[in-house]
């Protein structure tokens, strides 16, 4: 009965493309924003940079002043080269207003001192100076019209609402699919703690994973469930998420590349020929291609003079040894790594997220065609070896700075992608799928709250406090308890997108042998998928 009641109302979100997306926004702008007011200032990695990279941008400053700050990362000392502007004092002052509690995870943010927008401007620097002005412009403009600390939250919900767009049009494309729970599932489960983390703050980690998101998800219904009615739309995702994917670093190129050559891999016959002869395809596909060269021609003229003083024994070999026994963090961290990677989430949130990305890759490869298995395999594979090539290749230069986060918008595709390979390859009936996957959707929510309530009581508390966070020694504007209940309400309201009922747009296949969901069955199948309903 329960599981009837979520049906019917998922069917009445995704009555028309516009309302699901609006539906879609809300929820993962609501979530975002929770992220946003109960992470303190300063409270997530690297976010004082970012922030006067952004304010800097939004006042013209696209350069500045090269100036080389001494820095310590991962224990190795060396010279950063930092980027020079002029802003509010209150920019020099965010650079160390976390100096108290970041990395002491016992420590509350209540020791912080209270920001005050002081009069003039001073020479501030930014490890950010040489990344691309654009995401910086999109969210550093509020601190024209806005003074004060209420500007820095005011620029996290602009990347908050950035990051919800591009995610809420993720969902919308895995909706048009036939058997749609399956793919939903594959976008919720895509979207980690971790990710919506991220989106709420200042950081570029942000929109990178959402486009992430929307490039996988727009891109694999194209290839492997062509739609000629749908195509248009999917293709201005597609190309909306290629734009801001390209455009917020160079890596952007490779995890693009990555999710394009495995959804060529997954095409039907003929597919990638009716994309290719459509006019749309080669607007998108030129403007893609001049933001590639854009944002290669910015870093080739922004290189990286930092010295970092690496100990003789840090040979790439080394590097990628201590990468590969790192492996277990690194999926940590693209699960739920808060703060400055300074607070875990339970186990139970590892764990949870762990089983259900791993029980869609499993049951994918039960039914799964060589190729299928090929692509599965393939972005396991990558998602472990490229951390290691990478490390190896800048441990010299840079050290050893890999985060988790870095690799999600290419680790998103393999739930999506196993998500897509069961919509397409398992028969229907036979099995309560749906009761299943409706387990899976509300199990991630729960575990979603738990990450953000372990996540408030280090900013309140600190990991050492109570668990019922009583007293609290810092709190967030409107109280903790009020971003709890949000939270939850939001994440219980994503999870009710899995239980949505099967596209009745989308008639299945009638001829013996159609390619996927085992047409072969015929109206059989079809009165089995409603007894299953």
């Amino acid at each position: 009965m329960m599981i009837n009641a979520v049906k019917s109302l998922g069917d009445r979100l995704a009555s028309s493309p516009r309302r699901l997306w609006l539906v879609a926004f809300a929820i993962l702008f609501t979530l975002s924003a929770s992220w946003s007011f109960s992470t303190p200032t300063g409270g997530s990695p690297d976010e004082h940079a970012h922030l006067i990279r952004a304010a800097a941008v939004a006042r013209g400053q696209l350069n500045g002043e090269e100036v080389m700050a001494p820095h310590t990362v991962g224990g190795i000392e060396g010279m950063f080269a930092e980027t020079g502007v002029k802003l509010p004092r209150i920019y020099q002052d965010l650079k160390d207003v976390n100096a108290c509690y970041v990395f002491r995870s016992e420590n509350s943010a209540a020791c912080a001192p209270h920001l005050r927008d002081r009069p003039g401007t001073v020479e501030v620097t930014t490890a950010a100076g040489r990344y691309h002005p654009a995401y910086y412009f999109a969210v550093g403009w509020p601190s024209l019209l806005v003074h004060g600390e209420k500007a820095f939250y005011l620029m996290r919900l602009m990347s908050a609402l950035i990051c919800s767009a591009l995610a809420a049009s993720a969902v919308v494309s895995a909706a048009e699919w036939r058997r749609r729970s399956f793919t939903l599932l594959g976008v919720v489960t895509a979207t980690t703690p971790m990710a919506l983390f991220m989106f709420g703050v200042v950081n570029p980690s942000g929109p990178e994973i959402a486009a992430g998101i929307l490039v996988w998800s727009a891109g694999l219904p194209m290839l492997m469930s062509p739609d000629p009615h749908l195509l248009n739309r999917r293709l201005a995702r597609l190309g909306v998420g290629a734009l801001v994917l390209i455009s917020i670093r160079p890596l952007g190129l490779i995890w693009f590349a990555g999710a394009l050559f495995f959804g060529l891999l997954l095409s039907q016959k003929g597919a990638v020929r009716e994309v290719v002869r459509h006019r749309v395809t080669w607007y998108w596909g030129g403007a893609s291609l001049l933001a590639a060269v854009s944002a290669l021609a910015w870093s080739s003229t922004h290189p990286d003079h930092s010295v970092i003083d690496t100990p003789s024994n840090l040979t790439p070999l080394t590097a990628a040894r201590k990468t590969f026994d790192g492996g277990l963090m690194y999926m940590k961290q693209m699960i739920g790594y808060f703060g400055w990677l300074d607070a875990q989430p339970p186990a139970g949130t590892l764990l949870v997220w762990c089983g259900v990305v791993l029980a869609l890759a499993m049951i994918a490869l039960c039914y799964a065609r060589f190729r299928d298995t090929l692509a599965i395999v393939g972005v396991m594979v990558g998602i472990v070896v490229i951390p290691i090539a990478a490390q190896a290749m800048q441990a010299r230069q840079l050290g050893m700075i890999w985060q988790g986060r870095y690799l999600l918008p290419f680790a998103v595709g393999l739930p999506i992608m196993c998500a897509a390979l069961c919509h397409e390859r398992l028969p229907w009936g036979g099995f309560a799928w749906r009761r299943l996957l409706v387990i899976f959707g509300f199990s991630l929510s729960l575990v979603n709250v738990a990450a953000f309530l372990w996540a408030l009581r280090r900013n309140t508390v600190g990991t050492t406090g109570p668990l019922l966070i009583s007293p609290a020694h810092w709190s967030p504007p409107g109280s903790w308890v009020l971003w709890l209940v949000v939270y939850t309400l939001a994440t219980l309201a994503l999870g009710v997108f899995v239980a949505m009922p099967d596209n009745r747009e989308r008639p299945l296949p009638q001829a013996p042998g159609a390619p996927g969901n085992g047409a072969s069955q015929g109206p059989a199948r079809l009165a089995g998928a409603r007894a299953e309903a």
